[in-house]
């Protein structure tokens, strides 16, 4: 017979595909879900990412933007600016907003927003939206424009008066869309716009006042933004100026949406992964139903060629069926996502087909098609016609030595893919290490299942005696089982321990004993005052009151920040101005590790004190010196002390603290926070307001609010990502099942020919599995725990605190689900009948 063609091949696999790909859905819908999974995250996070940059200019509100905290620009600096491009200017603040009225019933006298005072070119890109219209860039000193959310808040309506400091405004409108909101970073209040003039008004900028002054240029056309930037930053370089581009709008919502969408990638790979045992087993499965047709095959002359081709093209066929399908629908997933996440997302991208992400994620998909079809199809193809008869009964089958280089070079090149398309090539690697060494250890532990289960002694009970033999004997599908139920198992435990270790960390923004309220822009000069009226009002409270200055590291080690081509992982307090305080004492939330603090009446040169995960991060250490830009001028201090700073206190924690006779004499406010009962809340905000019109009042409770719903985003997305891998481990058991389904029909078709019933049977089958799942047990508890804890810990540095009677009981109920789905796929085999089923063996 001489060899079949690719078209003759064809006409014979089409005609024996089965409708509805019966033997091959497990193929389609492993490869389907793991496809879409990519697909759907790559075109997200591709859309989020693009619409940043696309709409750099609007969100950042020109071509360059230079920002500085508590000061502004001189008039020869501005000219500058001005000789580079348009110039825009704002100043923003954190201001109580308060009603001219006390506010009535449930509505506050008073709300914390985000004021910003804008100038006539305001915004240089982009329209401020209001509701009545667009804004025309006039607005009067005694106007006002505020947002939706500040409106509903206090119940205010155009035509309203409103209170700033010491001036009073009269709403002119509501705004609906602030171009530049997103390059503003995160606030903590709605938003309200006033004209400079206006701002200057109430009185709010006072030496020592923190507000943050930007300066948005436009360039001409043609020119780069890029060269431009670096210019200015070398020209001025002491400045402690913070420098942004339109290529970098929004750094921060880029850092975490690339982060999160690389992370979320990796879970989606190692689930498509994992779908490829269930792809292996599901091909092996469709190819012991079709034995007897390749022994046919074989010994009416077929070659070993024919074989592979006419069933390549079959699980080609529904392989490449269901990639499509899965990049269809990865494709249409995101603005579906963007709808329902709403405001959550910085910008709304629309619908766009992101090509690189779907090309990604078919070749990933194609990839892991071949690398776990390939084995069971070359089996088809190198046994003879005997032993595919015998197989039910005897294994000893080998993967021959071309299939072996042709799988390893599809490895290579799946692992080449994702490291070739990775934001961080170690960070991927070690993602897919720690899944192939999971595999990889579950095989072995399966053969040693085996081998152990051979070498014990016989029970004398038949059931506990056949569930044992049933772990060794020929066509035992023990190892395929093992990595099924090891596989779920191990997930199971990682997304218990991911998702209340991130309830924790929820749970955590409450502390035990938190303030009830920060208050910043006190007065230096009236602190004592300040503390009467909060003693008058609220009886008892604690105090605790800290000069709060801004600063920039520009300086450590012997290198400017500037000049260094990557910020170092984990120095996010590099970036741009932190807050900066000076203390006698040690401050509070704060643990001395390594050196000494200083003398209360210290006067000699600049000292400073450091968190220690800051001083371990860039390098240094005790007696090293730092540079810092507060208020425009460069000090160079010693480091004369590491601390530890307990971060979750909800209390004043600095990066820096300086001893005091180096910024006492600076203009600065001070900053408080006041621990009280609840109730006296409302009191102390009006006598503190009545008395500091310029003061700003953080409720902790809305601050709390705010983080406690991004993490709860993110958990969702997390475990979103992490459901579909754990739908892949269940298709991986339902493969294995699937794989050993002929062999289990021979035994139950025999057991109850020798009188068994069904009830005996399937408890056989039951004590297989109960002995599998609680020799997995202890391994999935280890290993899903190591998952998570990388996950909450290495990727997202959170702490560790999962809760462990949830993880365990995840455990257990996993392993009756697994057992569940074990048990119903045996129920099927108790209904053939044995007369058809030996006649078919």
């Amino acid at each position: 017979m001489t060899a079949l063609d690719w078209r003759t091949s064809w006409r014979i696999a089409r005609r024996d595909l089965h409708a509805g790909f019966r033997g091959l859905r497990l193929l389609f819908i492993c490869l389907f879900l793991g496809v879409a999974t990519l697909a759907a995250i790559g075109s997200l996070t591709a859309a989020i990412t693009d619409e940043l940059a696309a709409r750099g200019q609007t969100l950042l509100g020109g071509d360059i933007e230079v920002a500085m905290t508590q000061r502004e620009a001189s008039a020869s600096e501005k000219q500058t600016l001005r000789d580079v491009g348009r110039l825009s200017e704002t100043i923003r603040m954190r201001a109580m907003a308060q009603r001219s009225d006390a506010g009535q019933g449930t509505v506050p006298a008073a709300v914390l927003t985000e004021l910003k005072g804008v100038d006539v070119a305001y915004p240089l890109y982009g329209t401020l939206a209001l509701r009545s219209g667009i804004y025309a860039r006039n607005l009067p000193p005694d106007q006002i424009v505020i947002g939706d959310a500040l409106a509903e808040r206090l119940q205010l309506r155009p035509g309203d008066r409103l209170r700033y400091g010491a001036a009073l405004f009269t709403i002119r409108d509501i705004i609906d869309d602030e171009p530049d909101r997103v390059g503003e970073g995160f606030t903590l209040g709605p938003v309200a716009l006033v004209s400079i003039e206006g701002l200057r008004r109430t009185g709010l900028i006072q030496p020592g006042s923190l507000y943050e002054s930007k300066y948005r240029l436009r360039l001409v056309e043609g020119a780069d933004a890029a060269s431009t930037r670096a210019a200015l930053e070398k020209r001025f370089t002491s400045a402690g100026w913070e420098f942004k581009d339109r290529d970098r709008a929004a750094p921060g919502a880029n850092r975490f949406f690339e982060r999160m969408g690389q992370f979320l990638s990796l879970i989606g790979l190692a689930a498509l992964v994992i779908a490829g045992i269930g792809v292996s087993n599901g091909v092996s499965s469709y190819l012991m139903l079709k034995r007897d047709g390749i022994a046919t095959f074989k010994v009416l002359g077929a070659t070993s060629g024919d074989i592979q081709r006419i069933y390549l093209l079959q699980v080609g066929a529904v392989g490449l069926l269901a990639i499509m399908c899965g990049v269809v629908l990865g494709a249409l997933l995101p603005p579906a996502i963007v709808a329902l996440a709403g405001d959550a997302l910085p910008v709304q991208p629309g619908l766009r087909i992101h090509s690189l992400p779907l090309l990604t994620s078919a070749a990933y998909g194609l990839l892991i098609a071949f690398i776990f079809t390939l084995p069971p199809l070359a089996r088809a193809r190198t046994q003879p016609a005997a032993a595919i008869f015998r197989a039910l009964v005897e294994t000893g089958w080998r993967l021959d030595r071309q299939s072996v280089l042709v799988v390893a070079a599809a490895i290579v090149a799946l692992l080449a893919l994702a490291l070739l398309t990775a934001r961080e090539p170690i960070f991927s690697a070690a993602v897919l290490g720690a899944v192939a060494a999971v595999l990889l250890l579950l095989l072995l532990l399966g053969l040693a299942v085996s081998r152990l289960a051979r070498r014990i002694p016989r029970p004398r009970r038949p059931l506990w005696r056949l569930a044992i033999a049933n772990l060794y004997r020929p066509g035992a599908q023990t190892s395929a089982l093992v990595v099924a139920l090891g596989l779920a198992l191990t997930l199971f435990v990682t997304l218990a321990g991911i998702q209340t270790s991130l309830d924790a960390e929820i749970s955590r923004t409450v502390p035990k004993k938190a303030p009830n309220q920060f208050v910043l822009d006190i007065p230096a000069a009236e602190q004592g005052r300040f503390r009467a009226i909060v003693e008058k009002e609220a009886p008892g409270a604690e105090l605790n009151m800290v000069p709060a200055l801004r600063g920039t590291i520009v300086a450590y080690a012997g290198q400017r920040v500037a000049d260094l081509k990557e910020i170092p992982e984990g120095a996010w307090f590099l970036r741009g101005e932190r807050g900066v305080t000076y203390s006698a004492k040690l401050p509070e939330g704060s643990d001395l590790v390594a050196g000494t603090w200083w003398p209360a009446d210290y006067a000699g040169p600049p000292l400073i004190s450091l968190d220690q995960e800051a001083a371990k991060t860039l390098g240094i250490g005790v007696g090293d010196m730092l540079t810092v830009s507060v208020l425009g001028r460069e000090i160079e201090a010693r480091i004369a002390s590491l601390r530890q700073v307990n971060w979750d206190t909800m209390g004043f924690n600095y990066v820096l603290v300086f001893s005091p006779n180096t910024l006492s004499g600076a203009p600065h406010t001070v900053a408080a926070t006041i621990t009280m009962p609840a109730d006296r809340e409302p009191a102390v905000t009006r006598a503190v307001l009545g008395a500091f019109a310029g003061v700003s009042i953080i409720a902790v409770g809305e601050v709390i609010g705010q983080v406690s719903a991004l993490l709860t985003q993110m958990s969702g997305a997390i475990v979103a990502a992490a459901s579909v891998a754990i739908l892949a481990g269940i298709a991986v058991l339902i493969g294995a099942i699937a794989a050993s389904r002929q062999a289990r029909s021979y035994d139950s078709v025999i057991l109850k020919t020798l009188g068994a019933t069904r009830i005996q049977v399937l408890g056989a089958q039951a004590i297989e599995y109960v002995l599998l799942a609680s020799v997995l047990a202890l391994l999935s508890l280890v290993l899903g725990s190591a998952a998570a804890w990388y996950v909450i810990v290495q990727v997202f540095d959170f702490g560790w605190a999962p809760d462990w009677n949830v993880v365990l009981g995840t455990l257990f109920v996993g392993a009756l689900l697994t057992l569940g789905i074990g048990l119903a796929g045996s129920i099927p085999l108790m209904s053939v009948r044995p007369a058809r089923a030996l006649r078919q063996l």
